[in-house]
């Protein structure tokens, strides 16, 4: 088990930060070698599945996941939502929250669990610094890009 938090800070509206944190596909614009698509009709919501595949070739492999919880920001009420990773290779699961901060600021916490299968324990340090730096760069991006 990988587990790993990242805190960030955005000056965006809740609903703003929300919206670029959980449009599925952008996700691949942003974490290196991955495609992500959304397997079921919108809008996101609970039982929401999409998949990313990340690397390249025949050294690829699919992630996918559920989306859990969904509760997007409302009248200035934090929002959260939690990924359950069902993949043959990869599982575990992710947590976004976004909760308003001063200034009509966003504090944005990520939490995550990676296995992945094969992986053994004395590992899981390397695998959740690899997580903290990689999906720490994403988060960055995603909430810098409109």
């Amino acid at each position: 088990m990988a587990l790993f938090q990242l805190r960030r800070t955005a000056p965006l509206p809740l609903d703003e930060a929300w919206r670029r944190l959980t449009t599925w596909p952008r996700h691949g614009a942003v974490v290196p070698m991955t495609r992500v698509r959304v397997t079921t009709p919108p809008p996101t919501g609970e039982g929401t599945v999409f998949v990313a595949r990340t690397g390249l070739g025949p050294l690829a492999f699919d992630d996918p996941m559920e989306v859990t919880v969904w509760r997007p920001p409302a009248d200035g009420s934090p929002g959260f939502c939690r990924l359950e990773k069902r993949g043959r290779f990869v599982t575990g699961w992710a947590e976004i929250e976004v909760r308003p901060g001063p200034g009509g600021r966003t504090h944005v916490v990520w939490r995550e669990d990676i296995r992945v299968r094969f992986l053994p324990p004395f590992g899981d340090a390397a695998l959740s610094r690899a997580g903290r730096l990689v999906f720490g760069s994403a988060v960055n991006q995603l909430l810098r890009r409109a």
